[in-house]
């Protein structure tokens, strides 16, 4: 009985070894720098490191397009508001005054004669009658 005992501790023990042995095999295999999981691991933390390097500079880029739009925005409004004045400056304007300068002819059909006096007066308030 007990040498039966013993072959069957040193059958298990040798089964338990040969267990292991295909384990460790497969764990080298798993762990495998260039075929396994280990090599998706070191491969991903590169793509990793790239990604943040991408992103650092998206990030900069991104800041300086930023700033850029800004001022020119901040400029855009600066411009607004001086045509906001301009209109409004010409609503002040007389109507006939508008349509006079809508119905003056060029200057350059109508060019001044030599020795004439540069400005003219026409009429009462300035105007032509």
């Amino acid at each position: 009985m007990e040498l039966i005992a013993d072959i069957l501790l040193v059958a298990g023990a040798l089964g338990a070894g040969f267990y292991c042995f295909v384990l460790s095999r497969r764990l080298n295999r798993f762990n495998d720098l260039e075929q396994g999981v280990g090599g998706a691991v070191a491969v991903l933390s590169s793509q990793v490191d790239d990604l943040t390097k991408t992103l650092t500079a998206a990030r900069a880029a991104s800041d300086s397009s930023n700033a850029a739009l800004d001022a020119l925005t901040e400029r855009a409004e600066t411009v607004a508001g001086r045509l906001e004045l301009l209109m409004a400056s010409m609503h002040d304007m007389p109507d006939d005054v508008a349509e006079m300068s809508a119905k003056a002819p060029p200057a350059a059909d109508n060019p001044p004669k030599p020795g004439a006096p540069v400005f003219v007066r026409h009429g009462r308030n300035g105007l032509r009658p």
